[in-house]
């Protein structure tokens, strides 16, 4: 098996039109082996190339380009050749077409080498389906606490379109998930992203680049190239700095106030949408015109969707607890203290496995500076029900509101493991808060027996569903008819 950045040249020499045998003599590696990389991905043909000096071929450059771009919603194996574009301009232009064979291949030869020509004018000159990349800050309400966040900018220089996601910070998986929502919410992959050193995606040092391995991942599966600024060169993706600046100014501004970041980014998605109704700054042209016809630019979404997810293999407390980032603390269970355990990293979630990969618990993926301490009390159900007397010292009584601990505290041992079972089960079948509410609901009712908590439990989950109850038949003509029969007979 080829290592990551193996696979990568393979998928940009393929992006740039080469065929396996080519790619297999330039990279030194089997033949079968780059057919194997190059048939899992779509490809990414290059950018479009600034016409040379005149020649016979030119009225035709136009008709070639258009059946390039079109090449690159096709496999591989099903795109036009040179040879296969002179034989069609000869057949469907039989009286007009006079150029050889050898002009075709090196026109075709050129549009293949365009991006490495273009290089040095990506500051001036923009393509159709390139894209640049970078993080902006900002404050928001979030079930009215304010927070700071971080909001990943892809934006489109040639129609100046821009979309944004929400995340807690920066890391390999937000980049993953937040470039993930933006593709598929616009239906196609950039060609190429321009993108600043950062942890991440990657960095480049003078000429040698390295990628995360999860971006890295996430690129090959994408099929999209990746160009990184020079130092201290932030200009040279100023159409991204600009939409990040009139992101906060006119998306962030007044603060908004949301239950979620999920609910935030779909909101985004509509306001860039309404956004792109405005002229562009210089083409005369709507933003939203534009963008549709740099959309018939874009590669093809791949077959398979990509787990944005970082795997890690980490050792546990006495507790059962672990660190990740260094100063963030999450809860596994009691019974996994001192031992290995794999987590799942994504930009919203922290998943923990058990070792033969079922989930054991998942937590709300914590960012920032500060220590925190997550704990998942399911888990913690389901070992105070085995040692109810850790109850007066367990996490999930201290988390409890006052009411509630001095009811559960008052009961006896035989009570209180009743009632921890019962919540144990309802967590299982309806989620850990439906749990937690039909609890406080029984304790307002006064009735902790085994079947009140249960089916307050199942009356809560059925309301979270948002349905009403059906009213069964009339009975009233019954009770009627009883009444007049008493009457009769006294």
């Amino acid at each position: 098996m080829l290592q990551m950045n193996q696979v990568d040249q393979i998928k940009e020499l393929q992006r740039e039109g080469y065929g396996p045998t080519e790619i297999a003599k330039r990279l030194k590696v089997d033949r079968k082996t780059v057919t194997h990389y190059m048939q899992q991905e779509d490809f990414s043909a290059s950018v479009e190339v600034v016409k040379g000096e005149p020649s016979k071929l030119d009225p035709f450059k136009p008709k070639i380009d258009e059946w390039l771009l079109e090449d690159r919603q096709m496999r591989y194996k099903q795109r036009h050749t040179a040879k296969r574009i002179h034989e069609r301009l000869k057949k469907e232009y039989p009286e007009d077409y006079q150029c050889s064979y050898a002009l075709v291949q090196r026109y075709v030869k050129e549009c293949k080498e365009a991006k490495e020509q273009s290089k040095g004018y990506l500051e001036l000159v923009w393509a159709r389906g390139e894209a640049q990349a970078d993080f902006g800050e900002a404050d928001i309400l979030i079930g009215g606490i304010r927070k700071t966040i971080k909001y990943l900018t892809l934006s489109f220089p040639y129609s100046n379109a821009g979309f944004s996601q929400c995340f807690g910070g920066e890391s390999s998986e937000c980049v993953c998930q937040g470039l993930m929502n933006i593709f598929g919410y616009i239906g196609g992959v950039p060609l190429r992203i321009v993108v600043d050193n950062g942890a991440g995606i990657g960095r480049r040092i003078q000429d040698k680049v390295s990628y995360s391995e999860l971006f890295l991942r996430f690129k090959c599966h994408y099929g999209f190239s990746v160009s990184f600024c020079n130092v201290n060169a932030g200009h040279e993706k100023g159409n991204v700095e600009n939409k990040i600046g009139y992101t906060r100014r006119n998306f962030f501004v007044p603060m908004p106030e949301v239950e979620s970041l999920d609910a935030l980014n779909k909101e985004l998605f509509r306001k860039a949408e309404e956004d792109h109704e405005r002229e562009h700054y210089k083409k005369g042209l709507a933003i939203s015109e534009l963008f549709a016809e740099e959309k018939k630019a874009f590669g093809s979404m791949p077959a398979h969707p990509f787990n944005a997810e970082r795997f890690e293999r980490i050792s546990t407390d006495s507790y059962g607890k672990f660190c990740v980032d260094g100063k963030h603390w999450y809860s596994s269970a009691p019974e996994y203290g001192n031992s290995q355990l794999i987590i799942g990293l994504k930009a919203h979630e922290l998943v923990v496995y058990r070792q033969d990969g079922s989930v054991l618990c998942t937590h709300p993926r914590v960012y920032g500076e500060e220590r925190t301490d997550s704990a998942d009390y399911r888990t913690s159900l389901a070992t105070l029900l085995r040692k109810p007397g850790a109850w007066s010292n367990s996490v999930l009584r201290s988390q409890m509101s006052e009411e509630v601990r001095q009811v559960m505290d008052g009961l006896s041992k035989p009570e209180l493991k009743t009632v921890l079972r019962v919540l144990t089960d309802s967590s299982a079948h309806f989620g850990f808060e439906v749990a937690m509410v039909s609890l406080e609901e029984a304790i307002q009712l006064g009735r902790l027996d085994r079947y009140s908590l249960g089916a307050v439990a199942s009356r809560v989950a059925f309301e979270e569903l948002g349905e009403q109850c059906v009213l069964g038949p009339d009975l009233a003509c019954y009770d009627r008819a009883f009444m007049e029969q008493e009457v009769s007979n006294p």
